[in-house]
């Protein structure tokens, strides 16, 4: 069942977020963080159990981030990514997105839903406010694309 995040789902978000976290192809997420920001998240509820997570974040006049886009490893490959992300690019519009920007490493997976590769110079400087926070930052090797909503 998919449906918006509700308080209650935060440890099993954050749980999922790890798996891939643990193996550096996701940023963590501090607890905090997910809390304050849990109205972003769309999760798949399956037997009780968070399968999938994804947010959409405004970040900035007309954008908006996909973030945190997660699928439990023993849930891969049955369509549940593309579902969180369907439901973010729904909703995109509703808020007054019109530029939806994901910095990502599945680069096919966006590609395929539409997204396109772009230098990260491009995007406004309010996405790199939150670069700064990164372990990673100055040396980020994720892949920026974006879709155009209009």
């Amino acid at each position: 069942m998919l449906r918006k995040a509700r308080v209650g789902d935060v440890a099993q978000i954050r749980q999922l977020i790890n798996v891939y976290a643990q193996q550096e192809v996701m940023l963590p997420r501090a607890i905090g963080e997910l809390y304050e920001n849990i109205r972003d998240f769309f999760v798949i509820e399956k037997e009780d159990r968070i399968i999938a997570c994804g947010a959409l974040h405004v970040t900035w006049e007309e954008y908006g981030e996909i973030l945190s886009l997660a699928v439990s490893t023993a849930e891969l490959r049955k369509g549940h990514g593309s579902r969180i992300l369907e439901a973010c690019l729904e909703e995109a519009p509703e808020l007054g997105i019109k530029h939806l920007v994901t910095l990502t490493y599945a680069r096919e997976f966006f590609e395929h839903h539409g997204f396109k590769v772009v230098d990260k110079s491009t995007l406004p400087h309010k996405l790199w406010s939150m670069c700064v926070k990164c372990p990673r930052f100055p040396d980020c090797d994720e892949i920026a694309m974006i879709k155009e909503l209009e």
